[in-house]
């Protein structure tokens, strides 16, 4: 007779296994192109409606993922997309790609997984695979996501298979497709393990068998803590450098010619995206939770928190430096997004610098080519704006801009001819500041 992980391993093989993908947002629509262009049918869930109408009408919702796909996609007949829950027993595999955030007090917000898993529960059957792909601590497939799939009463290893693959998705890189980032995948056993492996090695460039899930979940955390330590001690830096009269952009442009040793960060006015602002203290949660301090991990935590008031700071001084208080002073924030030229406000430090400005009696208003209105965000009280237009009588209408991100549509030498004053967070004027006066680096 022959098993239940055997039939689906032989589905996975020949590509009649369905991919489903829960979660349709900056990891999930790329991890669906990836499965679709290797050959397998997809099917994409989102509690969502308005989401799963979009894409069915051959619509794309983030600025980087372009609509053609949705439409090959449709088009192929390899995609569909629904709100209901009832449908996850359609497909051979699942994957999760839901919001793991930090509740009010900074600590794992698995509301989200949870519910996913429940849903999942309540449609399982034998013979699929479940793979948990949203950012969390290491334990959480264990000991989360497994206890509420084992209330349908199915039996891991037997009936259904569950393993932990760690999304590495970086929005608006086109160098780094989702086919083309190595997979780091860890199973609750080793047949889930090598289903798994099976399942995404012809999507991706190489996959990365580990020894179980709680070693790919520390994968994920470990890469991003590596970020946020290393970006934290560069933001010092540049604090204790701009003291010293030294710019710590042209101090990093000569380390980095070093060819061995030493690899470039950068600093800004804060940490943003949904990894490293976050997942760190994934890690320092659960170090508390065995009564371990995570020091580096805190401190990095302080530095790149920090950040945001430093640069309002910065703003502060310039403006005082030509004879204008911040109060009452009209200020353009240029750029909401988290990086250059995506169009994710996920815990931008722009909504921090907002936030800390009106404070101050500043009066705001933004520039983003690719958000076109402030979200509401629920840890900010920042006004829901619209996007000013960059013309001539904007830039010159405004007593400061703060450069919060470097887009690329960005036309610096026009702005820096209109502008009155210039505070640039992300060193994007630095072909231009030698010879405009009105520039100054924070």
């Amino acid at each position: 007779m022959v098993s239940t992980s055997e039939q689906l391993s032989q589905k996975i093989a020949d590509k009649t296994a369905k991919v489903g993908v829960i979660g349709l947002g900056y990891v999930g629509l790329p991890l669906l192109q990836a499965f679709i262009r290797s050959g397998f049918d997809t099917v994409g869930y989102d509690v969502d409606q308005s989401k799963v109408e979009r894409l069915l009408a051959g619509e794309s919702y983030i600025k980087h993922i372009p609509s053609d796909w949705i439409a090959q996609w449709l088009a192929a007949k390899r995609f569909t997309a629904t709100a209901d829950m009832h449908r996850l027993s359609e497909a051979d595999a699942l994957l999760i790609c839901v919001p793991t955030p930090l509740n009010e007090s900074r600590d794992p917000d698995l509301s989200c997984v949870e519910s996913t898993s429940r849903h999942i529960s309540a449609a399982l059957r034998p013979g699929q695979l479940v793979v948990l792909e949203s950012t969390t601590y290491p334990g959480t497939t264990r000991d989360v996501v497994l206890p509420i799939l084992a209330e349908s009463g199915l039996t891991l290893g037997q009936d259904f298979f569950l393993a932990f693959s760690p999304e590495r998705e970086d929005p608006g890189n086109p160098d780094f497709s989702a086919s083309r980032i190595p997979k780091v995948i860890g199973g609750m056993d080793a047949v889930s393990r090598d289903l798994a492996v099976a399942l995404y090695s012809p999507a991706v460039v190489k996959t990365v068998p580990v020894s179980n899930c709680e070693v790919a979940e520390a994968c994920k955390i470990l890469e991003n803590t590596y970020r946020s330590v290393n970006i934290a001690m560069v933001n010092e830096l540049k604090v204790l450098f701009t003291k010293l009269g030294i710019d710590i952009w042209e101090v990093i442009e000569a380390a980095k010619t070093k060819p061995f040793g030493f690899q470039a960060f950068y600093p800004g006015p804060g940490l943003g995206g949904h990894c490293i602002p976050i997942d760190p203290f994934y890690l320092s949660w659960l170090a508390r939770r065995h009564e371990m301090p995570t020091r580096f991990i805190e401190l990095a935590g302080e530095i790149n928190a920090s950040m945001p008031l430093y640069v309002v700071e910065q703003v502060v001084e310039a403006l005082n430096d030509v004879g204008k208080p911040v109060r009452g002073s009209r200020i353009g924030v240029l750029g909401a997004a988290y990086k250059k030229d995506v169009d994710d406000p996920r815990e931008s430090p722009s909504f921090k610098l907002m936030e800390l400005l009106i404070e101050r009696g500043a009066i705001i208003s933004y520039n983003d080519p690719h958000i076109p209105v402030l979200p509401s965000m629920r840890h900010y009280r920042v006004p829901r704006l619209a996007s000013e237009p960059l013309t001539a009588e904007y830039l010159a209408s405004q007593d400061c801009l703060l450069v919060a991100t470097d887009h690329s549509a960005y036309d610096w030498d026009f702005i820096a001819k209109h502008a009155r004053l210039i505070v640039d967070s992300r060193n994007a004027t630095a072909r231009i500041a030698q010879r405009c006066k009105n520039v100054r680096k924070a």
